[in-house]
């Protein structure tokens, strides 16, 4: 199997924040900091809820009031250069850092698809680890949903990049990445989602058909997500199928451990791989 590129990884929002502290997890951004580099295309939630923080700081706790969208929105904006301010504070400075902000057209269109793409391994020789989000700020759920139908009109497979797990597994497929990496505030698939000695470390198969079915069983164990919108452990699990297909490993893990350990199998982790 050919692949164009080393490793894509995300990570989710609740995983960049400390909840109960209503703050940013610096430690989190430092680790990441500390393991990020050129190898890597890195996609981050993060902004609208990171926006949403720093928006209750200005303002004595008081959050935004008035339509999801507009407030989704605002938050975004507000949120999305903080995000980078912080991924560039910790990254290496021998690394260029890249903001790149994408949205559902530029997957269902092959000429930006391919601009992307070449953007992206572009920057491997150019010393540059791009950050990918999902644009919240530019776009209602209206009118994706609009755009979306039309689309679908041609009866074509459509890519909703509706969460950044979506977004992840499609920057894998488009780049040929050997590794995509899930990092979440859970270790990894539970049988459990409140027993952590649940865990299951490996679910493999002896080609990708065989895995992506031994996939599809473990759906029963997933139910909730961390934050209202998020998609949950159930969707990453379907958005898995596309990458396996074409030959990427994948790892889900808890962000609290280094990158290094969890692609290594040093911590636990779950690993989906063929045999």
């Amino acid at each position: 199997m050919k692949f164009d590129h080393e490793i894509v990884g995300k990570i989710g929002s609740m995983a960049l924040i400390r909840r109960d502290e209503h703050d940013i997890d610096y430690n989190v951004f430092s680790r990441l900091g500390m393991d990020l580099s050129p190898d890597f295309i890195w996609v981050s939630s993060g902004a609208v809820e990171i926006g949403r923080l720093d928006y209750m700081k200005r303002n004595n706790g008081r959050q935004l009031e008035g339509l999801d969208d507009f407030i989704k929105a605002d938050y975004a904006a507000q949120g999305q250069n903080i995000l980078m301010e912080n991924y560039r504070r910790f990254i290496n400075p021998q690394y260029s850092v890249r903001q790149i902000l994408v949205e559902h057209q530029h997957f269902n269109n092959p000429e930006k698809r391919e601009f992307i793409r070449q953007l992206l391994l572009r920057s491997v020789n150019q010393n540059a680890i791009p950050i990918i989000n999902y644009n919240d700020s530019v776009s209602s759920e209206e009118i994706r949903k609009m755009e979306l139908y039309s689309l679908k009109q041609n009866g074509d497979d459509v890519v909703e990049c509706i969460d950044n797990d979506e977004t992840a597994a499609q920057i894998a497929v488009l780049v040929r990445a050997r590794l995509l990496i899930l990092l979440t505030s859970a270790p990894g698939i539970l049988k459990d989602p409140d027993d952590p000695s649940t865990l299951i470390e490996a679910v493999e198969g002896k080609d990708a058909d065989e895995l992506i079915q031994n996939i599809g069983e473990l759906e029963q164990y997933c139910r909730g997500s961390s934050r209202e919108g998020s998609q949950g452990m159930k969707a990453k699990l379907k958005f898995l199928t596309e990458p396996i297909q074409y030959g990427t490993t994948v790892i889900i893990g808890h962000s609290r451990y280094r990158l290094k350990d969890l692609i290594e199998g040093n911590v636990e982790r779950t690993i989906f791989r063929v045999r």
